[in-house]
């Protein structure tokens, strides 16, 4: 029997088109006007930052051109009235959990009173009122937006999974489950980290081509993973799954997140079990979060060829079929420490779309509750590689090279079978389609720092 918060909340179509995604609507924030602007109006994503090199406390913000709205001073100003004034309180704190917590009602009358605050026709009192909230996008820094109770890495990607599968089981690449369920693991909550973050390479055992006994040292096969992280907004009982039909109510949002991977760490720990040392060194996420009301103009539709499995009951509807997948571009590109010092810059090295992905956040999040598992706000599900049906569309070097056999070569003429200290990698996105504003996600870039060796 659903609660009246969950009827109201069902009421309310999270998924529909309103006046907060008009392509018409400009905000006074000029900079919110630019074509390729990643943050206009109509995308308003939420972050928790600080002034760069200050001792003050972290706290929520709303991304608005190049400009950051800080939402503690907004709680303050008193420019908000109603139910938005009652929920912006909650994004005065260093983690985002208990806003999210609150719901898609709150959720959506914050996001539509900052729209209204914002766009062309505000009061002039309004204007300075918010005016006044405003911090540089550049002087800012921010840290992970949650805490990040659990982690799950998921494996979504058919184009993906074939591709390793060629490299990792050359004679089964697709294991018999893919095609019939999304399949997970849980990872390493500790271990993620924002956007800007250097990390070390792991050390590790791993097990060398024809050797007998494996050996102990810095991961020779370090690649990045091109994903999605879905941020888990209202929670769930333990032991009442998310019925498909209601997931909606209970995703946030979304960010970038790359899931370094250290290939030869990874293969040789994952029999029987799943990844451990190969995954749990890191894991870097962007710092805004795009809201799934924000995403609503490009949700698309979900198929799959009629020749193959089709989604059991309980993965599947009308809904998730019309409108559960999501057309978001994404591109990868390295910069290394020598392009670095020679200001030649990063190199994109693959592009892809999120609409390959073989099941939806949707299908994740039902399969991840139905068994009885409670999720919590704040919690951070990983999309799992994202990879298209050509090569230049693969999301992890390891495709790219094919296994380190075919190494690609950088604008200055370096050449990479997998990242090598000094590489950063740094993981874009966006919405664009016509008739539509475009939105961003901004970046996610991470470095490798040398191994601490250990013995």
């Amino acid at each position: 029997m659903n609660t009246p918060e969950l009827e109201l909340t069902l009421a309310i179509n999270l998924t529909a088109l309103n006046h907060t995604h008009h392509p018409a609507t400009k905000s006074w924030v000029e900079s919110a006007n630019a074509p390729t602007c990643d943050f206009p109006a109509q995308n308003l994503p939420l972050a928790v930052f600080r002034r760069r090199g200050k001792s003050e406390p972290f706290r929520g913000g709303v991304a608005i051109g190049d400009q950051v709205i800080d939402l503690a001073a907004v709680s303050e100003s008193g420019v908000m009235s109603g139910l938005a004034a009652l929920v912006v309180k909650t994004c005065a704190q260093p983690t985002l959990n208990e806003f999210f917590a609150t719901g898609p009602v709150a959720w959506r009358a914050l996001r539509h009173s900052l729209f209204a605050l914002l766009e062309l026709g505000a009061s002039p009192a309004q204007m300075t009122a918010l005016r006044n909230c405003f911090v540089a996008m550049v002087d800012c820094e921010f840290t992970v937006p949650t805490q990040i109770g659990d982690y799950t890495d998921f494996y979504t990607s058919i184009h993906h999974a074939l591709n390793v599968g060629k490299i990792a089981r050359p004679d089964a690449p697709l294991t018999p489950n893919f095609q019939w369920l999304p399949i997970a693991y849980h990872g390493r909550a500790s271990s993620v980290v924002i956007s800007g973050t250097k990390f070390r390479r792991p050390m590790g055992q791993s097990m060398p081509p024809g050797a007998s006994a494996p050996v102990f040292g810095p991961c020779t096969r370090l690649d990045y993973e091109l994903e999605l992280g879905l941020f888990i907004g209202t929670g769930n009982a333990m032991g009442k799954a998310i019925p498909l039909s209601q997931v909606d109510a209970h995703m946030f949002g979304v960010c970038l997140l790359n899931d370094w991977s250290a290939r030869d760490i990874q293969f040789w720990e994952m029999a029987p079990l799943g990844p451990f040392l190969g995954k749990n060194f890191c894991t870097s996420i962007s710092p805004w979060i795009v809201t799934m009301e924000a995403l609503a103009p490009y949700r698309s539709a979900f198929t799959r060829p009629a020749n193959e499995p089709q989604p059991l009951a309980y993965l599947d509807s009308s809904h998730n079929r019309a409108a559960g997948a999501l057309d978001i571009s994404l591109q990868v590109l390295i910069e290394s420490a020598q392009s670095r010092a020679q200001g030649t810059g990063a190199m994109e090295v693959s592009r892809t779309n999120f609409r390959h992905q073989y099941w939806t956040f949707a299908q994740m999040v039902a399969q991840h509750t139905m068994g009885g598992c409670n999720l919590n706000s704040g919690d951070l599900l990983g999309s799992g590689t994202i990879s298209g049906p050509t090569p230049s569309e693969a999301g992890a070097i390891i495709e790219l090279t094919k296994g380190g056999k075919e190494p690609i070569t950088l604008r200055n003429g370096e050449q990479r079978a997998f990242l090598q200290d000094g590489d950063a990698v740094i993981l874009r996105g966006w919405c664009e389609k016509p008739g539509c504003t475009r939105i961003g996600f901004g970046e996610n870039r991470g470095e490798v720092l040398p191994a601490l060796i250990t013995h």
